[in-house]
């Protein structure tokens, strides 16, 4: 496929912690505006995966390509937005639900100039779009998990990024909170964005995304959810542990 039909590629990229390597030699491709997700089994190297895509872990060797991604002085000019896992957050930072989410607009603003009247209206309008502009004046640490994460999706919204990362985004929120994310996520696809989950419940895959990333320590299969989201591939990952076909790449 030509570079610019995908988002990013990643190749031969390999992360190890101390002498363990937990992903190796990775190769990869997600196309533009794709909702995709990255799954796989506990201890497959998803959130060391998601984490080295937006440069939060230097692999031992290879990287990621992004294209159509302005870079300024090595780093991403307002185009990667990303979502932790709720449990990696110190929500004990003393900062209101509005605080947070305007943070998502320092990239665009400079980190020397403070937020005007209309970064405030876009931070309660996108408030409002996850149910969440009714506790903008709260503490973040007064929240329930499920209406953090809705904060912490409002702040990367905010960015109006090109690429979104989450990390297992759906992971502790309630069934109402849940539909909120799955269907803002759909209507970024819908604007071109592409959007990459670490994901852990198989049953909504087929539902929610259109592309799968599917890994144990490697890539077992990549590609469209209807080609790699199979019971041949889930059986390599899941209980072959992902080893007996390597590098395998569905295109």
């Amino acid at each position: 496929m030509p570079n610019d039909y995908y988002a990013l590629e990643v190749h031969d990229l390999t992360v190890a912690y101390g002498a363990k390597p937990v992903l190796w030699d990775i190769d990869l491709g997600i196309p533009k505006g794709r909702l995709a997700a990255i799954i796989g089994p506990n201890g497959a190297g998803k959130t060391t995966l998601i984490k080295a895509m937006v440069g939060l872990i230097k692999p031992v060797s290879g990287g990621v390509d992004f294209h159509d991604v302005e870079i300024k002085n090595g780093r991403f000019k307002n185009k990667i937005a990303y979502v932790p896992q709720s449990g990696s957050v110190d929500w004990d930072f003393p900062a209101t639900v509005l605080d947070v989410v305007m943070m998502g607009r320092y990239g665009h603003l400079g980190w020397f100039k403070r937020p005007g009247k209309r970064d405030k209206r876009m931070a309660l309008e996108t408030l409002e779009s996850v149910g969440m502009r009714e506790y903008a004046s709260r503490q973040i640490s007064q929240l329930s998990g499920g209406q953090q994460q809705r904060v912490f999706l409002a702040r990367a919204l905010i960015q109006q990024a090109e690429i979104y990362f989450m990390d297992e985004p759906f992971k502790g929120v309630d069934a109402q909170t849940e539909k909120t994310i799955v269907e803002l996520l759909k209507k970024l696809k819908e604007q071109g964005k592409t959007v990459i989950l670490v994901h852990h419940d198989l049953q909504t895959v087929s539902d929610y995304f259109d592309w799968v990333t599917l890994i144990n320590l490697r890539i077992v299969a990549n590609g469209p959810v209807e080609e790699v989201f199979t019971e041949r591939y889930l059986s390599l990952a899941y209980v072959n542990r992902g080893l007996t076909e390597p590098g395998k790449e569905v295109s």
